[in-house]
This record gives structure tokens, sequence and C-alpha cells, in this order.
């Protein structure tokens, strides 16, 4: 009996052999088909997303441009001559500006969207600086003072416009 199974051992060998090595070809197969069908699905969204991002990132840099100091002073005048109605003013366009570009958010980078709040942030900062300040006692005057720091030490908004593009550059 014994020498009638080692014979049937010996053929089964190459059998498992060729199993295993079936197995092994069929799962990587399956694996670079995987594989393969991922890399399309992505590309084909990207191909859908890369115009949204794109647009996102365009009205971002809109936004920088429209807070910084120097153009947002001189798109918006003052009413009269109270430098804290002038300074309301300035604020609550730059929040009305921020609300009306919150949702692209979505297709900007957690970096890149930390430093635009950072940039109006820091812009409302520099109006209420300047509000505060004992020399400053009507808006015109307010008005001077903030283009001169501007010029001094550059718009916050710069930095961030500065990231955008860095962003956009990556993108391609």
């Amino acid at each position: 009996m014994n020498i009638e199974i080692i014979p049937l051992l010996i053929s089964l060998i190459p059998s498992l052999f060729i199993t295993l090595l079936a197995l092994f070809y069929f799962k990587t197969h399956t694996d670079n088909e995987e594989k393969r069908r991922r890399y399309l699905l992505h590309r084909e969204n990207q191909k859908q997303s890369l115009p949204l991002r794109l647009q996102a990132y365009e009205r971002m840099a809109l936004f920088m441009e429209r807070i910084s100091p120097g153009k947002l002073l001189l798109r918006t005048p003052p009413v009269d001559d109270d430098k804290k109605s002038y300074e309301s003013l300035l604020v609550n366009t730059i929040e009305q500006e921020f609300d009306h570009n919150l949702t692209q958010q979505i297709y900007i980078s957690d970096e890149c969207w930390n430093m635009i709040k950072t940039a109006k942030n820091g812009t409302i900062a520099l109006i209420r600086k300047s509000v505060l300040n004992n020399e400053v006692d009507s808006s015109n005057k307010m008005r001077e003072m903030i283009l001169t720091e501007v010029v001094e030490k550059g718009a916050p908004s710069d930095t961030a416009l500065s990231a955008i593009k860095s962003e956009v550059e990556d993108l391609f």
C-alpha cells in the first residue's frame, strides 16, 4: 500500500504547483484590473473636478483682490466723516464678500483656506487698529493711515494670493 501512495503524491505535486501558479496569476490579474479601473475613475473625476477647483481658486483670488486695503478703500468711499461708521462699512463689506465665497472652501486645500481666512482677519484687524489710533479723527485720516501701513508693510491679502497662485501652479 505504501508503494501506491508515493506515486500518487508525486503526481499531485505538479498539479498543486500549477494550481498555485494559476491562483497567483489570477490574483495578480484581478489586482491589476482593479488598479486600472480606479485609475480610470480617478482620471474621469479629475476631468470633472478640475474646472470647479480652478473656478474656486479664481474666485478666491478675486476675493483677495477685492479685500486688499488699497482697492477696498478706493471702491468703498466714506459716507460721512465718522471713522466708526466707515470702519463698520469696510468690515461689513469684507464680511459680505467672504460670506459670498464661503462655499469655495470645498475645492481649496485646508492650508490655503486658512491663509485666506487669516488675510481676511488681518485686513479687518488693520482697519480696526487704525480706528483705535488717537491721531485718527476722521474717515479720511483713517484711509490715509491704512494706505500708509499697506505701502510700508504690504497688504495681508498678498500672502494669501501668493498661496493661491502656488496651489494653482501645483495643479498643473
